[in-house]
């Protein structure tokens, strides 16, 4: 999947309000980010790379894997597939809009 299609796909799950309350980046490395506007009203999600309360750096295989429902985010995370940076709290709200 691009990142054009992912971002298209979470931008509809996040909806005008997401309930997140600030913001999450995605970062897939060289392949792009996926920017999550939730303190925002109404919610925008976006390709830009800007600083945010949370950031998640994956692969974007990962994120589709956990989009799907074929990877869960905890098991990610333990085996080092997903790293947090900033506010975990966040991070955990995200299982809403995933």
């Amino acid at each position: 999947m691009s990142l054009e299609s992912l971002t298209t796909a979470l931008r509809e799950r996040v909806g005008d309000d997401s309930g997140l309350g600030a913001t999450v980046k995605f970062s897939f490395g060289d392949d792009g980010v996926i920017y999550i506007d939730g303190a925002s009203s109404p919610n925008s999600v976006s390709n830009e790379d800007k600083d945010a309360d949370c950031t998640i750096s994956m692969t974007m295989e990962d994120f589709e894997s956990i989009t799907k429902g074929d990877l869960d985010a905890t098991s990610a995370f333990m085996m080092g597939k997903l790293k947090v940076e900033g506010d975990m709290s966040i991070a955990m709200k995200l299982s809403s809009v995933l």
